[in-house]
């Protein structure tokens, strides 16, 4: 039941307020740094509280984060190499997900150490300086394991999504 409520108390208005639009600009300048470093593709979602029915059916942030992976078609890019930073709010998670073309070469320690980072900050209000410190981290993951190529083409938005 507290769970519900949680949610319930963090709906779209609120995560809004935690990513205002300066918040979000910063995010996004930080994916596409990022993406010059790498021939990853970085996608940041920010969800508030979860709908009833995925309550109802005790869908965990990581499921949601696997449901969005697919929708957001994160696991469609050319060289599988769609990365997702998905922050759940209500839950206080993050969790991030890659295709098979990165996950098969880091460790998932490795992005659970970085969610746990984001965690922190957000723990005490720095949305932003969370965000961009766990976009840049990625990014130096990435760009350790898959240096930027010249025919690398930006295949999903940069712009962080709020839902």
């Amino acid at each position: 039941m507290g769970r519900i409520l949680d949610h319930l108390l963090y709906p779209r208005w609120r995560a809004l307020r935690a990513f205002p639009l300066r918040a979000r600009k910063a995010v996004e300048a930080a994916v596409r740094a990022s993406e010059s470093t790498h021939s990853g593709e970085l996608r940041f979602v920010v969800e508030g509280g979860l709908d009833m029915a995925y309550l109802l059916r005790g869908v965990s942030s990581r499921q949601r984060a696997g449901e969005l992976f697919h929708k957001l078609r994160v696991d469609r890019t050319k060289a599988q190499s769609g990365v997702l930073i998905y922050v759940q709010l209500a839950d206080r998670r993050v969790e991030i997900l890659a295709d098979r073309g990165i996950d098969s070469q880091v460790q998932e320690d490795t992005w659970r150490t970085i969610c746990r980072l984001m965690e922190e900050a957000f723990a005490v209000g720095n949305f932003e300086r969370g965000a961009v410190a766990g976009v840049e981290a990625v990014g130096r993951v990435l760009a350790a394991h898959f240096p930027a190529g010249k025919d690398d083409i930006d295949e999903l938005p940069n712009a962080p999504e709020v839902l």
